[in-house]
């Protein structure tokens, strides 16, 4: 009878618990911004140097900026100057402006339009600022052709030509220099000493007058 008895009926395993989901990661924490450390004071500071213009205290013991220096005139040459006829005003000239002889104006063969020249007579010292709108002189000896307000500035109406020197100023000055105003020794006479050597040597050589033709002589007619 125990031999016939059934077996004893196997106990059931335990069924696997499903895996489980991974836990997320957590957020990688941003770190708060370090407030920067406060910086020490210096013992001993020091200040940047100033101008006498930037001094401090009140404005009436301030110093006034200082200008730049202007460059000291440049000779650029010396020769003859003549000025336009009146013939010529109201015509154009290289540059296309009108020549107006209320002006003051000149032609000078190289320098650019615009420039600004001092002319300073060798005769009597006066000078006059002028402006380059035109091209000329083209004759030898000569190097400036003045408008004639120009020419009666230098007190050469009526002379036709002048020995004058040309002096390049700097670019903010508007009027001549007053050292280049000194008055001539002898102006009141004439042209001095040197001014007359120097007016002779850049003066163009003259032509020699050619002798008058002698009158021919009548013949006389012949006696038939």
């Amino acid at each position: 009878m125990a031999g016939c008895a059934a077996p004893p009926a196997a106990t059931p395993e335990p069924a696997a618990a499903p895996p489980q989901a991974a836990a997320p990661a957590p957020a990688p924490s941003i770190p708060l911004l370090a407030t920067p450390p406060e910086r020490a004071e210096p013992a001993l500071r020091i200040r940047p140097e100033r101008g006498p213009a930037e001094a401090s205290g009140p404005p009436g013991l301030r110093l006034p900026p200082q200008a730049e220096p202007a460059e000291p005139p440049v000779l650029l040459g010396s020769g003859q100057a003549s000025w336009y006829a009146d013939s010529l005003h109201g015509r154009r000239t290289a540059n296309g402006e009108r020549y107006d002889r209320e002006e003051l104006t000149a032609a000078h063969r190289s320098l650019p339009f615009g420039a600004r020249l001092c002319v300073r007579s060798l005769v009597n010292g006066r000078t006059v600022m002028v402006r380059i709108n035109d091209r000329g002189p083209f004759v030898r000896g000569r190097v400036i052709d003045l408008s004639r307000a120009a020419a009666e500035e230098l007190g050469m109406v009526g002379l036709g030509i002048k020995p004058v020197q040309l002096w390049r100023l700097d670019e903010g000055s508007d009027t001549c220099p007053e050292e280049l105003e000194a008055q001539v020794e002898g102006s009141s006479l004439g042209l001095d000493a040197a001014a007359a050597d120097e007016a002779l040597q850049l003066a163009p050589p003259t032509r020699a007058a050619r002798p008058a033709p002698k009158p021919k002589a009548r013949r006389k007619p012949r006696k038939r």
